[in-house]
């Protein structure tokens, strides 16, 4: 199997433990909203810029977990808005290309 569909498989395995990480066993969110300094508490609406950062907050230490694991660093995108977000690049790849930033 070549490293492509080696990698490929095991990012398909760990996307289907995600869930765990930002949702209780019976399919709720495990963040229920927002709390200011006065401790009035907002519910998280579907804003997909709100629903995003929580997802960033819960899963990237999960994510950065997975590259370690495998061999990989991650690479952020250099400016908001430019895709992918990140990208995942063998450390071999590192060290052979110098404009590389991981994190």
């Amino acid at each position: 199997m070549s490293t492509k569909a080696k990698f490929d498989a095991a990012l398909r395995s760990f996307a289907e433990t995600l869930t765990k990480h930002v949702s209780t066993a019976d399919g709720q969110w495990t963040v229920k909203g927002f709390i200011d300094s006065f401790r009035n508490v907002y519910s998280i609406s579907s804003d997909t810029k709100i629903v995003s950062k929580i997802l960033e907050i819960h899963l990237f230490p999960r994510i950065l977990e997975f590259a370690e694991e495998h061999g990989f660093v991650v690479v952020l995108a250099d400016h908001q808005n430019y895709y992918p977000d990140i990208s995942f690049v063998s450390k071999a790849d590192e060290e052979v290309d110098p404009d590389l930033r991981p994190l």
